[in-house]
């Protein structure tokens, strides 16, 4: 039996690909950048403004997004220097599972609920 300081994710972390997925997208900044990405690539500064992350968040998550391999980075070195991020592969594999996540919402959550906060 476990100790009552044990965490039961902690004993079996493997056994349950939910868990295993939620700790790779499962954050709100995570969850909020992805799902912006989903409308195609933008520029840092337009990331900021549609997830409402202050610039160190959005650096730290974009890239955690980056080296977990479901956002590229592409920088263009003309003055100014502009750097764009995309969804890669792995990434736009999410946008199924946002659609049921909004379809969930509808159905489920109160209007109050479904306003940006």
């Amino acid at each position: 039996m476990s100790s009552p300081q044990t965490k039961p994710r902690e004993e079996n972390a493997d056994a349950c690909p939910v868990i295993a997925s939620l700790e790779q997208i499962g954050s709100q900044w995570r969850l909020a950048v992805l799902h912006e990405l989903l409308d195609g690539e933008q520029r840092f500064n337009e990331l900021k403004r549609s997830t409402g992350a202050n610039a160190r968040t959005l650096s730290r998550v974009l890239d955690d997004l980056g080296e977990m391999g479901f956002v590229e980075r592409r920088i263009e070195e003309d003055a100014p220097v502009a750097t764009f991020y995309s969804l890669t592969d792995k990434g736009e594999s999410l946008e199924p599972v946002f659609g049921e996540i909004e379809c969930w919402a509808g159905s489920w959550l109160e209007d109050g609920e479904l306003e940006a906060k």
